[in-house]
Formats: structure tokens, sequence, C-alpha cells
């Protein structure tokens, strides 16, 4: 068989997830780069210890960084390693950490959810206290945890102001505060901040810092923003199999995306291609061109959630791929990355627009 014949199309374009994307060129020449010699393994190399650095510079002082393999990953080994076996995490019903990643905090980290319901993904002091409560009881797990999402499942971005808040809240209450920054790089760009107004300088503890999403193949890390919070960490990376051997590929990749500015270049495009894909929509929705569409939350990232009728649907899937998404009826997740161009935006408006 011509292997030619199992591939895709050259360049097939999709608004499924930023996940769909390849890995940015420079990314690749990072990878290229560390590919010389031999080097220490299990993070001993040069790489790695650079990447450890620039946590620093980014996060403060007292920032240990820890590549690891995936985000499912950094989230269960973040919190397992935050909570002794009793403790429980307060999250959002809609939480990545609870919809999309197959029980594996229940079933790998061992920790309990207490979900809350949020109208628009993101807790407040006021929600937490719903699930916050209990200690002392030996018959309920302890709320121990808050995890946050940056950017929230709804696309939706927690300003400073906000996570401290939250931070304060859990912290009055005995509770560390982990924020799943699997887009953090999109929100920042969409508020004008550094990473380090949304994570350390906001209160949070642990960190989950998001690379795939931005352009890596796969790699991502957790970073400890305040000592003695997760002191178990180097073990349980081992223990729950993301301890690359050869991690000076993934702390190569890591380095080249937050070094510079490539992340907020890479994710402001993304964004940007979200507001210009939100303003068509706008526009049909205004000329009343496509009767039944509306947008179902604020356009803060680099995702644009759109109530489609299934005619209109399925005519754009034709064309494209995206997700059909369970937080409302007809409600459809267009995602966009950062090789999304202009033209993908305006020829998707255009197959909605029937």
């Amino acid at each position: 068989m011509n292997p030619s014949q199992t591939l895709p199309d050259p360049a097939p374009r999709s608004f499924a997830s930023d996940n769909w994307a390849g890995a940015h060129p420079e990314v690749l020449e990072a990878i290229v780069a560390a590919n010389t010699g031999h080097a220490p393994a299990y993070g001993g190399d040069p790489w790695t210890a650079h990447f450890h650095t620039l946590s620093r510079e980014l996060f403060g002082p007292d920032a240990e960084a820890f590549p690891v393999l995936n985000g499912t990953g950094a989230n269960v080994l973040s919190l397992q390693a935050a909570l002794p076996r009793w403790g429980a995490v307060i999250c959002a019903r809609s939480a990545h950490i609870t919809t999309d990643e197959t029980g594996a905090p229940e079933k790998t980290g061992g920790l309990k959810l207490l979900t809350v319901d949020t109208p628009d993904g993101k807790l407040t002091p006021e929600l937490i206290a719903q699930e916050a409560w209990g200690w002392g009881n030996e018959h309920r797990a302890q709320p121990l945890a808050v995890s946050i999402s940056q950017t929230t499942e709804v696309g939706t971005c927690y300003t400073a102001a906000e996570i401290r808040a939250i931070a304060d809240h859990a912290h009055e209450h005995g509770m560390v505060l982990h924020l799943d920054g699997s887009r953090l790089g999109n929100a920042a760009a969409h508020l004008g901040t550094s990473l380090a107004a949304l994570t350390s300088e906001a209160g949070v503890d642990v960190l989950s810092l998001g690379g795939t999403k931005n352009g890596l193949l796969g790699a991502e890390a957790v970073v400890v923003l305040r000592p003695g919070v997760a002191p178990g960490i180097p073990y349980l990376r081992k223990m729950n199999l993301q301890l690359g051997s050869k991690m000076r590929f993934v702390s190569a990749q890591l380095t080249a995306l937050y070094e510079g500015d490539l992340w907020r270049r890479s994710a402001g495009h993304a964004n940007d291609m979200a507001a210009r894909l939100a303003a068509g929509l706008e526009a049909l929705i205004a000329s009343d061109a496509v009767p039944g569409i509306r947008i179902a939350y604020p356009v803060e990232s680099n995702a644009v959630f759109v109530v489609l009728p299934p005619e209109v649907a399925e005519r754009a899937r034709a064309r494209f791929a995206f997700g059909d998404w369970p937080t409302g009826v007809h409600v459809r997740r267009l995602m966009c990355a950062f090789d999304t161009t202009p033209d993908d935006v305006d020829a998707l408006l255009a197959a909605i627009a029937g």
C-alpha cells in the first residue's frame, strides 16, 4: 500500500480543538536543536535545568517546575501531591478534571471531587462555600483543595482579582488552590497580563502549565508555586507514569514556548481568530441571515460557543469538524488555534451562512 493513501489531505482545517493543530515550527526547531549527542535521562539534562530556572523567572523565586507528558497527568499529579489520601477537591461541575479525564483524578489520584454548578464556568467564594464544609467529620471526604480552570470549559477567563478572592477564601479555610492552566496563555493574552499575575501573584499554590494546546508536542508541566505544598511530587511523577526518560525534548519545547513571547503570540493569534469568528457570527445574527443562531457565552479566549440549529450544523460540518457541547441545546464549540487563518474563519462563516 502506498503510505500516502493513509494520510489526510495536505492541510486539513478544523475547529474541533486546538489539540488538532500541529506543532509550532519554532517548537519543532527546538526539538531538533536538542537532538544532539547524549544527555542525562529523566530530567538530569541541561534543557530541564534551564526550564527550571526559567520557571522562576516567570513565576517567582519559589517556583519549582516538573515537566510532564500530558494535561491529565499534570492535573492528577498536582492535586495528588498537594492532598492527603482523605482530601477532596472542590471544582466546577463543568471542569475538565471531572468531565473530560475519564475519572483519572478519582481512579489514579484517589481524589474525591466535590462539584458545584456555575453559570459561566467560574467558581466564586460563595459557590465554593456550598461544598466547603464538614472538616473534622470522619464520614465526609475533607475539602482541602479548590481547582479552577483557566480558561474555563466554556471559554471564559478569571481575572487576577477573581483568582485572588478565591485564593484568600481557600487559604482562610485551610485549602490549597490549584489552577488547571491548559489555556493559561490564552487568558493572559486576552487580559493583557503576565502569567504570574494570574497565578503566583494571585495566590495560586500549584499550577498545571499548559503547552500542547498552544503548539507543543506532548509537553506540559506542573509548577509548584508555594514551598511545601507538594512535598512528594518527585516520587509521584514517576509513580504516575509522567517522568519521561528523554525529558530534554519535553523541556526544550517548554522553553521554546515560554522563554520569549511565542506563548503570547500564538495564544493571542488564536484569540484574535476567535474574535473574528464571533464578529462574523454577530453579523449573521444581526442580519437574521441564519435564524436560530446565537452566541452562548462571552468570547474571552480562543473558543466560541454558539447555538447552531441541527440543519445549520450539518451544513457546516460538510466542510469543518467541531464539537457539540453539553451545556445547552444545540450548543457547538468552535475552537481556534495558533495556526488558524482568517481564510479558515471566513470559510467557516460562509459554510454556516449557507
